[in-house]
């Protein structure tokens, strides 16, 4: 099991290397890819916030994970 959640702008970076540690049938959990629903919409561009949309992107398009996204407080994604 590993939880991500630090700096955003980081987090692809944690996320491979926590899959690259992960057992079969492990579990990563990321948190805040909500963002205060700033990943909603195209208002905000701040580094932060491009950072989740982009790791949300990228799970979401990862064959290497199944994934599910959690809605609950600021948002968990389980892959």
């Amino acid at each position: 099991f590993c939880f991500i959640d630090a700096d955003k702008v980081n987090y692809k970076k944690y996320y491979e290397l926590a899959l690259e540690m992960m057992r079969p049938n492990g579990v990563i959990a990321i948190d805040n890819v909500l963002w205060k629903g700033k990943v909603c919409t195209d208002d905000h561009v701040d580094d932060e916030t491009k950072a989740i949309k982009d790791i949300n992107d990228f799970v979401f398009n990862d064959d290497r994970v199944e994934h599910v996204l959690l809605p609950f407080a600021d948002g968990v994604t389980l892959a």
